[in-house]
C-alpha cells in the first residue's frame, strides 16, 4: 500500500495516494499504537500529501501530533524531532503564519548550533531558512546578519566558486536590494554571474 501510494504521489495522483496512506495510517495505529515510529512515519507521509493538495489544516494537525510524540519519545535535540519542527514550520510558512514559523525555526537553529556547531552544513541550512522567514516579515537586518554568516562560512569551507556559496551570495544580494543598498547588491550579483558563468563553461554539475 505504501509503495503504491508513493508511486501515485510521484505521478501527482494525490487523491489516490491519500486514500491508501489513510488506510496505512489507520492500520498502523490499530496494530502498533499511536506512539510507534512506523505510525508516526505514516502520519508524516499523509501530512505531506495533504500539504501537496493545499489541505494545510489537515497537514498541520498531523504534523503537530508527530512533533509532540517525537519530543516526548526522543527529546528536543534528536534529529527526528528537529525534522518534525522544520516540517511544521514549513506549513506555517505556507499559511503566512510567520511568527509561529519563526519560533520553530529559531528553536531548530539554536539546537543545531548547540549540538552540531556553528559551521555544520545543517546549522547553515537552518540559518538560511530562518533568514528567509525574517525577510518575509520585513526583518531585513536580522535576515542580513544570518545570510552574512552563511555566506562567510560557505566561502571559507567550500570556496567562493561553489554553487552553495553562489546561492548564499545571491540571497544576500537580494536582501541588500530590498534595503536599497543597490551598489552592494550589484557587486554581489556581478560576482555571482561571473563565477556562475565560469562553472557552466566548466560543466560543473551543481550549476545545471
Amino acid at each position: 500500500m505504501y509503495i503504491l501510494a508513493s508511486t501515485y504521489s510521484k505521478q501527482g495522483r494525490w487523491k489516490e495516494a491519500e486514500e491508501l496512506q489513510s488506510v496505512v495510517l489507520e492500520k498502523r495505529r490499530n496494530a502498533l499504537g499511536e506512539e510507534h515510529p512506523d505510525t508516526l512515519v505514516a502520519m508524516h507521509i499523509l501530512a505531506f500529501t495533504y500539504h501537496a493538495q493545499g489541505k494545510l489544516k489537515e497537514a498541520e494537525e498531523l504534523q503537530s501530533v508527530v512533533l509532540a510524540k517525537r519530543r516526548n519519545a526522543l527529546g528536543e535535540e534528536h534529529s527526528d524531532t528537529l525534522v518534525a519542527m522544520h516540517i511544521l514550520a514549513s506549513t506555517y510558512h505556507t499559511q503566512g503564519r510567520w511568527k509561529q514559523a519563526e519560533a520553530l525555526e529559531f528553536a531548530v537553529l539554536e539546537t543545531r548550533r548547540n549540538v552540531l556547531g556553528e559551521d555544520h552544513p545543517d546549522t547553515l541550512i537552518a540559518m538560511h531558512i530562518l533568514a528567509s522567514t525574517y525577510s518575509q516579515q520585513g526583518k531585513l537586518k536580522e535576515a542580513e546578519q544570518l545570510e552574512l554568516v552563511v555566506f562567510e562560512r560557505r566561502s571559507n569551507f567550500l570556496g567562493e566558486e561553489h554553487p552553495d556559496t553562489l546561492t548564499a551570495m545571491h540571497i544576500l544580494a537580494s536582501t541588500y536590494s530590498k534595503q536599497g543598498r543597490l551598489e552592494e547588491a550589484e557587486s554581489l550579483q556581478t560576482a555571482v554571474l561571473k563565477k556562475g558563468s565560469q562553472l557552466l563553461d566548466q560543466g560543473h554539475p551543481g550549476t545545471r
